[in-house]
């Protein structure tokens, strides 16, 4: 849907400040208490991407604020470089474009075991198992006027995060009270909860450029007619 949106009549410029982590959990563990966070640090960079891939980049002209200060730093060495070696006739910079609206939000939910259960059965000795686990991951995302500071647009999706694990045991006795066989085996497969977040993000993107549209706040090109 991200890639197929319809053609705006003009592109909107837009900025990110900052997009992270809004949840402040940290990853779960039985006997550690562990540092690492349950979910990704750098959402901007989802975000930003989505942004750009929106409407196969017709939608969009994202300009840099993450790292704005490193943007600014470069250009104040590109301004004294030419003035050192071309003296005040150096050629200017072009200037910095400026954002007509912001995007502020980030991860404000990451909600485990929601749902969890399995099934099981054991015969002759031979048994197996499957389970689940459901969780999900909300994002919250808003566009902000810069010139009122009015917030025109809100929305938020959320992403389902499904786990399992497969196994299987066998528990035999070979001969008759002395031997004893047992084994068991397993698969588990866990979603990325990175990857979660991405698609998680792309959907809200796809959200507010439709309800941009409904607004009025854009407009969607019309196609001309043969």
């Amino acid at each position: 849907q991200l890639n197929t949106l319809p053609p705006p009549v003009r592109k909107v410029t837009i900025a990110v400040y900052k997009f992270g982590d809004l949840t402040g959990q940290r990853k779960s563990s039985e006997n550690l208490a562990l540092l690492s966070t349950a979910v990704t640090q750098g959402a901007d960079v989802w975000l930003i991407q989505a942004l750009k891939k929106a409407g196969k980049g017709e939608w969009f002209q994202v300009v840099e604020r993450i790292g704005l200060d490193n943007l600014l730093k470069e250009r104040q060495i590109i301004r004294n470089t030419r003035t050192s070696y071309e003296g005040k006739g150096a050629k200017t910079l072009r200037a910095l474009l400026f954002a007509g609206v912001l995007i502020e939000g980030g991860i404000v939910g990451y909600d485990t075991n929601m749902i969890t259960g399995g099934i099981g059965a054991r015969y002759l000795g031979i048994g197996i198992h499957d389970e689940y686990r459901r969780d999900m991951v909300t994002i919250g995302m808003r566009l902000i006027s810069v010139q009122t500071g009015e917030v025109l647009l809100a929305v938020s999706t959320q992403k389902t995060i499904l786990s399992t694990r497969i196994g299987v045991s066998v528990f035999k006795f070979l001969d008759m009270g002395t031997k004893l066989l047992e084994t068991e085996a397993g698969f588990t497969q866990n979603e990325s909860v990175t990857y979660a977040v991405r698609k998680a993000i792309e959907a809200a993107v796809v959200q507010l450029v439709k309800k941009g549209e409904e607004k009025e706040l854009w407009e969607f090109k019309k196609e001309k007619k043969k």
